[in-house]
């Protein structure tokens, strides 16, 4: 774990690192990412729980969080210091309970890669997949991007659907990840005619009041002025869109200059970040959507939580839920090819007595830490011990002869 590092690359309070702008690989199509992780908020619809503290399938929330972007070159949590399970950097806002703005500037002066992923420490369900999609989506330029959609076309509920509360809906929260579960993969909002941003049923998106550019004229996405012949220049980052329609800005991948330039921005106009809410800066970045409504999925209430520790705990889902939690229980890293480690217990339990299976997958375990891990180590262990389990059931056979094992199998003499 790395203590926080204060402000002194520049050697002035409120300066931004430079090297966020034209550091090593800044600019580079295939350059790595940073990550910041906004952990320090009061959690007052949990009753002022530490919600990144709070453990779903027997990790912390902030855990789960931090293994989604365990490639990032940097990592950057913006709360006050604790334990994980992965080292970070630590960073507070200030004042401290600033708001969103004021902490994501905050994580963001230690960053230097040209790409940030932002993210909140309340989603129980990204997985690297998805923070890889966003990364190529930006680095590659491509998907839909312009203004967000209206609010009333996000209020609209499906067809034979009462509206809940706000006029969203009214389905609950698990029903929520189920639906993302079986949705046939991820989907951008589309365009129409000229590139107009659409909605449902193919309604043009308004800007959703997020105002007009000089002289009342509408801005381009994201409220900047069009590019040379009239284009669009490219989108200043990629974030996730719920199973509602609404805007996650903290599960998404920006340009860090583009995060750099509107917040300066923002501080310029308002005098201080505090305070401000995160629509400010959405409204002022030209984004591209992409629906994902179980990586998106965020736990705001208990009823949440118990919504995340179900699925988590179905069938489909435990298995690898509990190997996570068991890697970074112990501290390891390791990607091991599962099917081979329970073709082995199934090959002991029945070829010698059941209590054999844990006991050989422990010794398997063993044995590859001592030819120096890895998952090489552990196959070839397991390889071993599945042939020796095989042997040992061979011998059981009621044809079984004293020569009927043959030299291949035996065991080194030495």
């Amino acid at each position: 774990m790395t203590a926080y590092e204060p402000e002194g690359a520049t050697g002035r309070p409120g300066s931004r690192d430079p090297r966020g702008a034209s550091g090593a690989g800044a600019g580079s199509a295939d350059a790595g990412y940073d990550a910041v992780v906004l952990a320090g908020g009061a959690a007052r619809r949990l009753g002022g729980e530490d919600k990144p503290g709070v453990r779903v399938g027997g990790r912390r929330l902030l855990d789960r969080v931090l293994a989604a972007c365990a490639d990032a070159t940097r990592t950057v949590v913006v709360a006050d210091p604790r334990s994980t399970a992965r080292p970070v950097e630590w960073a507070r806002e200030d004042p401290p309970g600033g708001g969103p703005l004021a902490a994501l500037d905050a994580g963001l002066r230690h960053t230097a890669a040209p790409y940030v992923l932002v993210l909140s420490a309340d989603l129980p369900f990204l997985e690297e997949k998805t923070v890889r999609r966003l990364l190529d989506t930006l680095r590659s330029g491509g998907g839909t991007h312009g203004a967000p959609p209206a609010p009333e076309a996000l209020r609209q509920a499906p067809a034979g659907q009462a509206p809940g509360p706000g006029g969203q809906g009214a389905r609950s929260e698990a029903q929520a990840i189920d639906d993302g579960e079986r949705a046939a993969g991820f989907e951008s909002h589309a365009t129409g005619p000229g590139g107009h941003h659409v909605g449902p049923a193919g309604q043009g998106m308004g800007l959703g009041g997020y105002g007009t550019g000089p002289d009342g004229q509408a801005p381009g996405p994201g409220g900047q002025a069009p590019g040379p012949g009239g284009q669009a220049p490219g989108p200043d980052g990629v974030l996730l869109v719920d199973s509602g329609g609404r805007d996650q800005p903290l599960v998404a991948v920006y340009r860090a200059d583009a995060l750099r330039r509107e917040l300066d921005v923002l501080a310029a106009a308002h005098g201080s970040l505090a305070g401000l809410p995160l629509r400010r800066l959405v409204a002022a970045l030209d984004l591209t959507r992409i629906t994902d409504p179980v990586a998106s999925f965020d736990c705001d209430t208990w009823d949440d939580i118990a919504a995340a520790r179900t699925r988590i705990r179905e069938h489909e889902h435990v298995l690898d839920e509990w190997i996570s939690a068991v890697k970074d229980e112990l501290g390891i890293d390791l990607d091991v090819d599962t099917g081979v480690l329970l073709d082995l217990a199934r090959d002991a339990a029945h070829g010698v007595a059941r209590p054999a299976a844990p006991l050989t997958t422990f010794l398997v375990g063993y044995a590859a830490a001592r030819a120096g891990g890895g998952p090489e180590a552990v196959a070839e262990a397991a390889r071993k011990a599945a042939a020796l389990a095989l042997r040992w059931a061979e011998e059981d056979t009621p044809d079984a002869r004293p020569d009927a094992t043959s030299p291949a199998t035996e065991p080194d003499a030495g």
